[in-house]
């Protein structure tokens, strides 16, 4: 049997990712969602949304929340995390050649050090 939890806090962080990106606040969030601010509030605070919120948020932001449910019992396989990383970067349309292979680069780079240090 395997113990599955959903990693509200990154979920949050991601969906902050993308109000930053859209320039908006979390009132405006709030609004064009239909997610309550209460419930943005506790997000942040750590506390996981309920299923409504979690379905109006992940369509709004195009996230898909089993990205952020963790197997505590699978050793999770990283050799895929790159590519998958560097594949979003190239299928970015606000992202020029010269953008892209400068995000490579440094990501590259990043993840070799860090994986290399862990």
């Amino acid at each position: 049997m395997s113990t599955l939890e959903f990693d509200g806090m990154r979920f949050y962080k991601s969906l902050n990712d993308v109000r930053e990106l859209k320039k908006l606040n979390w009132k405006q969030v709030g609004a064009q969602t239909g997610v309550s601010a209460s419930t943005l509030t506790r997000m942040g605070q750590g506390k996981k949304p309920d299923a409504d919120s979690l379905a109006k948020l992940s369509a709004w932001g195009g996230i898909n929340p089993a990205s952020y449910v963790l197997n505590y019992n699978r050793v999770q396989d990283s050799e895929g995390t790159l590519p998958q990383v560097l594949a979003l970067f190239r299928a970015d349309p606000n992202l020029n050649k010269q953008a892209i292979t400068a995000l490579e680069e440094m990501v590259r780079a990043a993840y070799k050090n860090l994986r290399e240090n862990k």
